[in-house]
């Protein structure tokens, strides 16, 4: 898949985060990489967790939440898996921006998921 489609499904992704947290994304810049840094990662937040700044954090760069294609394309069954996978992996980084850490992240993933029980 060529880059620019790619950025396109992962611009799906970010529309799929519900508007109440999509507002509070401030100074963070998403980018796509065509490979991590190293083996078995995604996705990648860097930066300074919302709960953590304060007032004296004005003109600091924006975090970074780096999106890998190569990786999420060899997990990929098909374009509709890969949409899947994108918009987990964007909620996981997201989920570091405002401040949860990976044991966090992996509970709530996994109450995401979960069918919901009328």
């Amino acid at each position: 898949m060529s880059p620019a489609e790619f950025d396109k499904l992962v611009e799906r992704a970010m529309k799929a985060i519900p508007p109440r947290f999509r507002r509070r994304l401030k100074n963070v810049a998403f980018i796509v990489e065509p490979e991590p840094p190293s083996p078995h990662l995604l996705g990648l937040y860097q930066g300074h967790p919302l709960p953590h700044r304060s007032v004296s954090d004005s003109f600091t760069l924006p975090d970074r939440i780096t999106i890998f294609q190569g990786p999420h394309e060899r997990l990929a069954r098909d374009r509709r898996h890969l949409q899947r996978l994108l918009e987990d992996t964007v909620w996981h980084e997201v989920a570091h921006y405002f401040g949860m850490n990976e044991a966090q992240v992996r509970r709530a993933e996994r109450q995401r998921r979960r069918p919901e029980r009328i």
